[in-house]
């Protein structure tokens, strides 16, 4: 009997930096085979663990090597689902629905990994990542913090604010949320922010146009009136996307916010 997270095939990939070791892992995930992209240090160690939650959906925004590698030079071992039905995984990308389960499965990649410390797992998201991240945090008790750039936190908001997503939302999810609504409340974390127990760090650049700043705001104020620990970044000049140099040492600062979480 496979168990979830159970490694069933593991290849070398071309990394971008010399001190980064990639592969390409499959593992098993609720009854599919889910594909995902490994980042090591060369270097022996004992390294926190990081999830990577990517955005987009099928081939939009897949994950990049050249990323997870810079992530995984700041001190980490890192993870990053491709979700199924992607890069050849078997199923169906759900956006958030049952599809979660492959990130929250993907944290047990990184406790069979020697070189990480398993009592300090982070969840790292960005865009659709976001809700994927919420998700995790909600569904598993071990999670030691949570970042989420530019993230989304209530797919009902997305689909009323991205007009150009909302064929792939019906098609994907199954309806709309005027006749579909419990399939929408479903995939939206918001509702069940209470069983969130990480400190949580907000980025999101107040002109982005993908995820609007709102998505943010609503993020926050759950948060808020749970009681919970949370830490906001917002950039009035950004959008989506931050320039490269502004990016690198935004993700330098989170990655030392995540270090600094639970000690």
């Amino acid at each position: 009997m496979l168990r979830n997270g159970e490694i069933l095939h593991r290849k070398d990939y071309p990394s971008p930096n010399p001190h980064i070791r990639l592969e390409e892992i499959t593992y098993w995930s609720d009854g599919f085979k889910v594909k995902g992209m490994l980042a090591e240090p060369v270097s022996g160690g004992n390294y926190d663990g990081i999830i990577y939650l990517r955005g987009g959906i099928q081939h939009v925004g897949m994950v990049r090597p050249s990323r997870i590698a810079q992530f995984a030079s700041q001190g980490f071992v890192v993870f990053a689902p491709y979700y199924r039905g992607n890069r050849g995984g078997e199923g169906r990308d759900e956006f958030a629905g049952a599809d979660r389960q492959d990130a929250v499965n993907a944290v047990e990649i990184l406790k069979q990994n020697p070189k990480v410390n398993k009592e300090r797992i982070h969840l790292y998201a960005f865009s659709r990542g976001g809700i994927m991240a919420l998700w995790t945090a909600i569904l598993r008790e071990d999670i030691t913090s949570v970042v989420t750039w530019a993230g989304v936190s209530d797919v009902i908001f997305t689909y009323n604010e991205r007009k150009d997503m909302r064929r792939m939302m019906k098609r994907v999810i199954g309806g709309t949320p005027n006749n579909m609504p419990d399939a929408y409340r479903e995939r939206t974390a918001l509702f069940r922010v209470d069983e969130i127990n990480a400190p949580v760090l907000i980025i999101h650049g107040m002109k982005d146009e993908n995820v609007s700043f709102e998505q943010a705001i609503l993020l926050e104020n759950a948060l808020r009136q749970k009681d919970k620990q949370y830490e906001t970044w917002y950039f009035p000049e950004y959008n989506h996307y931050f320039p490269p140099a502004h990016n690198a040492q935004i993700v330098r600062d989170l990655c030392d916010w995540m270090k600094q979480q639970g000690e």
